[in-house]
């Protein structure tokens, strides 16, 4: 799928989404309105806040919606477009998996929707101000120097995508580490501090690790594997370079 399509999935997913909590509000409102006079002002007010989340996440959706065709941002909606973004993933994630959508998919197509999101914020960083965080995985299986706590242990042998990424962190002056999980990946951005990531992993992994760091830039770039899943996985290194370039000040 080309990214435009990618993006199509999760969008479609998200407003579906929106119509399934908008009927739920017009069948809870229909079902007890009849009921008692505490229960049906109960029920008014229950309908109220759900009409007003309503209102807002539609207008997170149109925003989405406007930046992502137009490529322009309307930046007094850019909190409510986020936000409604991660708080429906959940909720596109299981009725994508009824309609028999794979999970990879809306995750990809999630991850597409960030990856322009960041690019229309335009913010550009120093180099010490960037991070390349890709996982272990990265490594060729045999190797026996182990990147994990010093990725710089890396004789840049070729036989897998650590040296490149080392070659590319090196030429732009920005900071690049490898991490074993979730855990580790925090700690590095506690250490770091970086303003934007360029995170590298699996979509399930990226995912959760958008949802981790929300305040933090991340561009998300989806790994390959050619021998499955966590086991020499590689990059587009042509990929990462164009994120870099995107996310540095010329």
């Amino acid at each position: 799928m080309v990214p435009d399509e990618k993006k199509r999935v999760f969008v479609a997913l998200l407003s579906i989404s929106l119509m399934v909590v908008a009927g739920v509000a017009g069948v809870s409102w229909y079902l007890f309105r009849s009921g008692s006079e505490v229960g049906r002002w109960a029920w008014f007010a229950v309908i109220i806040l759900l009409s007003g989340f309503l209102v807002y996440a539609a207008a997170g959706i149109v925003s989405l919606l406007v930046s992502l065709i137009s490529h322009q941002n309307i930046s007094i909606l850019s909190r409510a477009r986020e936000r409604v973004a991660f708080a429906f993933l959940p909720l596109a994630l299981r009725l994508g998996a009824l309609l028999g959508i794979e999970r990879d998919r809306i995750r990809a197509s999630f991850i597409e929707v960030n990856n322009q999101l960041v690019r229309q914020r335009q913010e550009r960083v120093r180099p010490q101000e960037l991070l390349i965080l890709a996982p272990v995985c990265l490594q060729e299986a045999e190797c026996p120097r182990k990147v994990t706590n010093d990725i710089r242990q890396c004789r840049r042998c070729g036989r897998c995508s650590v040296g490149g990424l080392l070659e590319l962190a090196d030429a732009y002056g920005v900071h690049a580490a490898i991490a074993t999980g979730g855990t580790k990946a925090r700690q590095l951005l506690q250490d770091l501090r970086p303003e934007v990531v360029i995170a590298i992993a699996c979509e399930r992994d990226l995912v959760s690790g958008l949802q981790d760091s929300r305040q933090i830039l991340v561009r998300g770039i989806t790994n390959q594997r050619p021998h499955g899943p966590c086991f020499n996985t590689q990059v587009d290194l042509e990929k990462v370079k164009a994120a870099l370039e995107a996310s540095l000040l010329p």
